[in-house]
C-alpha cells in the first residue's frame, strides 16, 4: 500500500525545512535564514513509532507583487492539503502570529485533513513564558510548541502525527492481480499506450504535457489474467515543474510506483533516453519494481538495419544500473507491437517472483567462488559459508560469510551476474544481504 503524505506548509522562513530535515533525520531540504530558498517540491520517506509516511516540503508560499497575497496563500495551500493525509502548519513563534498565518489558517480550517499547528522557534518551554497564545486565534487547536533547529519537543509532535496517519487499507485487488505503473516524462504516451492495450479510449490523450493529474487505476483481463494498469502523471524536472498542481502530481505517480508489481518505463523515441529518464528508472529500482522498458513512437524514427541495435547500446549505456530490464519498440498510437507489452509484463513478473531452493543456491555459490575465488584484504579471504533465499518481489538472497567486510561491490556484482546467468531474473533487481557467521 502507498505511504500516506504528510504535508508541511506556512509562509516563508518559519522553519519548514528546518523541520523537514529533522523528521527525516537527514540534511535533504537548504536551510538558510532567508524566506524563499526552498523554491522547489522535497519529498522524502520517514518513519515515527513503526509508521512510515512520506513528508513534502512544500517551499511556503511564493509571493509576487503583482499579485494579492491572499490569492497566493489561497493556491499554495490548497494544493498542498490536495495531496496529504495530514498537513503540519508551521508557524513563528518568535515572530508571533502574520496576517499570512490567518490566511492559511482559513482556508485549512474549511477541510476535512486533519492539521497539526506547529509552533517552531520556541526557546523557552516553560509554560509561564509560552510566547504563542495569539495562535489559538486561528482556531485550529492547541499549538505544539518546538524548536526545529535544536530538536526540542519534536518527539511529541511526532507522536501526535502519527496517530493521525490513515491506517493502511485492504488492498482491493486480488493477490494474483499483476499491478503495472506505466510511468515516464510528459507527453512520451503513457495514457495512449493504456487505450492501445484496451482498444478504446479508458483515459483521457492529449498532446498537452500533465494532462493526467491523477493517477488511475483500469483493471483488464487478458488470457485469463487480471491486470490493474496505473496511468500516472508525467514526470518532470524540478525546475520544469512552474504550475503548482503538476509539482504535485510527481508523488501521484511515486505513490502508483509504491503500490506497483511492474514498471513500464516509456521512453521517447525521437528523444531518448533523458536524464530524467535515469531518474525515475532510478526510484523504481530502488523499490525493487520489475521493469520493462518501452520504447514508444518508435514509428517516428527513420530507420536503417542498425537502428535498433543503436538505440539498444543508446539505452544500455544510458541506464546501465538496469541493464537487466527487457526493451520494446512500439508505437502505441498504431498499435504496433502493442501486445508485446503485456506478454513482458509476464514475463518479468514471474521473474520478479522466482524462488530457488537452497540447495541450489548454496550449490550456485560454491561454483560461483570456484570459478572466480573472493577476494582477500591482508591476508585475509573473504568465505561464504552458507547462502539461502530470504524473499522474493524482488529475489532476496542472504549470504552467511566470516566478515561482510571483506566483501567489496565488484565481488558482489560478479555474484548478481553469476546468478542471471543461471537463473534468468530479466527484468527484477537482485538484492543480497550479508549475515556474519563465526563458524563453519
Amino acid at each position: 500500500m502507498p505511504k500516506p503524505i504528510v504535508a508541511i506548509v506556512g509562509r516563508p522562513n518559519v522553519g519548514k525545512s528546518t523541520l523537514f530535515n529533522r523528521i527525516v533525520r537527514h540534511r535533504v531540504a537548504i536551510v538558510e535564514d532567508q524566506p524563499g530558498i526552498t523554491r522547489d517540491r522535497l519529498y522524502f520517506d520517514a518513519e515515527w513509532n513503526g509508521k512510515e509516511f512520506t513528508l513534502i516540503d512544500t517551499g511556503g508560499i511564493e509571493f509576487d507583487e503583482n499579485d494579492q497575497i491572499t490569492a497566493q496563500v489561497r493556491k499554495q495551500a490548497e494544493i498542498a492539503i490536495a495531496e496529504a493525509d495530514v498537513i503540519l502548519f508551521v508557524v513563528d513563534a518568535r515572530a508571533g502570529l502574520h496576517p499570512t498565518d490567518a490566511d492559511v489558517a482559513e482556508v485549512l480550517r474549511k477541510t476535512e485533513k486533519p492539521v497539526l499547528l506547529v509552533a517552531n522557534k520556541v526557546e523557552h518551554f516553560d509554560t509561564l513564558k509560552i510566547p504563542y497564545y495569539d495562535f489559538y486565534e486561528l482556531g485550529l487547536g492547541d499549538p505544539i510548541p518546538v524548536s526545529a533547529a535544536e530538536g526540542m519537543n519534536t518527539g511529541d509532535m511526532l507522536d501526535q502525527l502519527v496517530e493521525l496517519l490513515p491506517d493502511a487499507g485492504e488492498e482491493q485487488y486480488d493477490d494474483d492481480t499483476i499491478k503495472v505503473a506505466v510511468i515516464g516524462r510528459p507527453n512520451v504516451g503513457k495514457s495512449t499506450l493504456v487505450n492501445a492495450i484496451f482498444g478504446d479510449e479508458r483515459v483521457i490523450v492529449s498532446d498537452v504535457p500533465g494532462t493526467t493529474r491523477d493517477a488511475i487505476d483500469t483493471p483488464i483481463e487478458r488470457g485469463g489474467k487480471n491486470y490493474v494498469l496505473i496511468d500516472t502523471a508525467g514526470m518532470r524536472r524540478r525546475k520544469k515543474i512552474e504550475e503548482p498542481a503538476e509539482r504535485y502530481s510527481v508523488i501521484r505517480s511515486l505513490r502508483a510506483v509504491d503500490r506497483s508489481d511492474v514498471v513500464l518505463m516509456i521512453i521517447d523515441a525521437s528523444q531518448g533516453v533523458t536524464e530524467q529518464d535515469k531518474r525515475i528508472v532510478g526510484y523504481a529500482e530502488e523499490k525493487g519494481r520489475a521493469i520493462v522498458l518501452v520504447v514508444n513512437k518508435w514509428d517516428l524514427i527513420e530507420k536503417d538495419d542498425k537502428t535498433m541495435l543503436r538505440f539498444n547500446e543508446h539505452i544500455r549505456e544510458a541506464l546501465g544500473f538496469v541493464r537487466y530490464a527487457p526493451i520494446v519498440y512500439i508505437s502505441a498510437l498504431t498499435k504496433k507491437r502493442v501486445p508485446r507489452v503485456l506478454e513482458l509484463v509476464d514475463y518479468v513478473a514471474e521473474q520478479h517472483n522466482l524462488r530457488i531452493a537452497t540447495s541450489n543456491v548454496n550449490q550456485l555459490v560454491r561454483e560461483a567462488m570456484q570459478q572466480n575465488p573472493p577476494p582477500s584484504d591482508k591476508g585475509r579471504r573473504l568465505k561464504i559459508l552458507y547462502a539461502m533465499q530470504g524473499g522474493v518481489a524482488p529475489p532476496t538472497f542472504i549470504l552467511f560469510v566470516n566478515d561482510p567486510e571483506l566483501m567489496h561491490f565488484s565481488y558482489m556484482r560478479y555474484l548478481e551476474n553469476f546468478f542471471r546467468s543461471s537463473y534468468g531474473f530479466e527484468g527484477t533487481p537482485i538484492r543480497f544481504y550479508l549475515r556474519k557467521r563465526e563458524k563453519e
